[in-house]
């Protein structure tokens, strides 16, 4: 299948699409940031990127469908058939509780959700899988309108060691729920100690971690959805450390390795901004049904 993956970030849906075993014979990517492009390039060369996607257009030739430069007009890529499945998680910072301003669909990032749907509609694809935050329900329902479908609420908790609370629209059939898999932070942790059963959400907060045990232990202590692993088993406070980059992988089910490319502070910004792998490959694998 051909599949257009808007927001791509370091292309978690293509890892996804390849643990479900389903078959891709184009994965076109709309991503802008370079370390994202540069992790997607490293583990799948083949990644067609078409950059910013506010400049490109998709439309149906005499023949063929196209990809297509909206300022310039020029095609751009030849895409056959046409698009298979649309999926991407749009930004979510206008929609999240953590901040204090929520302007919505209004926002200037949150608000890129509507190219999501004209490049939907351009495309015609049959599939679509969209990500979000958890939102005020004013804010998921116009989302709801403009899909067509209602979402289904799904917890990384269940099939990882970290608490992600997401909601998903897809018209992907028979998605349900994912049973609950028993894994633990402390199973995934390299070394250390935890108090913690699941660690809180990644978010992209965790590539600017505090830089003295004082400090992450008082952040821990006072805001709660921070994440630190205490360096004895006596939980001494002055004696821990933030999550390295192996856990951050194994937090979000992407492959060990996988942001070997990037410093652990670049690869938390990324991996806070990704996707739980495990989450999609339990709503893709119903595309195989």
């Amino acid at each position: 299948m051909n599949v257009l993956s808007l927001f791509d970030g370091m292309s978690c849906g293509q890892i996804a699409l390849e643990r479900a075993g389903i078959h891709v014979d184009n994965y076109y990517s709309c991503e802008i940031k370079p370390h994202a492009i540069k992790v997607t390039q490293a583990n799948y060369p083949n990644t067609i990127q078409l950059g910013d996607i506010t400049k490109i257009g998709i439309a149906q030739g005499k023949h063929d469908w196209w990809i297509y430069n909206k300022e310039t007009g020029y095609r751009l890529h030849n895409i056959g058939k046409g698009i298979d499945i649309v999926i991407g998680g749009s930004p979510c910072q206008d929609f999240s509780q953590a901040n204090k301003v929520r302007a919505g669909l209004e926002g200037e990032k949150s608000g890129l959700f509507y190219e999501f749907v004209r490049l939907l509609k351009e495309s015609e694809a049959e599939y679509f899988l969209l990500e979000n935050v958890k939102m005020k329900k004013e804010h998921q329902d116009l989302i709801s309108e403009e899909m067509g479908v209602e979402p289904i609420n799904i917890n990384s908790k269940l099939v990882s060691a970290q608490m992600r609370n997401r909601y998903y629209w897809t018209n992907i059939p028979n998605v349900t729920v994912p049973e609950k898999i028993d894994v633990k932070l402390s199973d995934i942790l390299t070394d250390g100690y935890t108090t913690k059963e699941k660690a809180y959400c990644l978010l992209e907060s965790e590539s600017r971690p505090q830089s003295t045990n004082w400090k992450r232990f008082r952040r821990w202590r006072k805001k709660g959805f921070v994440n630190i692993v205490f360096e004895t088993p006596d939980l001494n406070l002055f004696k821990n450390r933030f999550l390295n980059q192996t856990e951050l992988e194994r937090l979000q089910t992407v492959p060990e390795g996988y942001t070997k490319l990037l410093n652990r502070n670049d690869a938390a910004c990324l991996l806070g901004d990704g996707w739980t792998v495990d989450v999609i490959v339990h709503i893709l694998k119903n595309l195989k049904k």
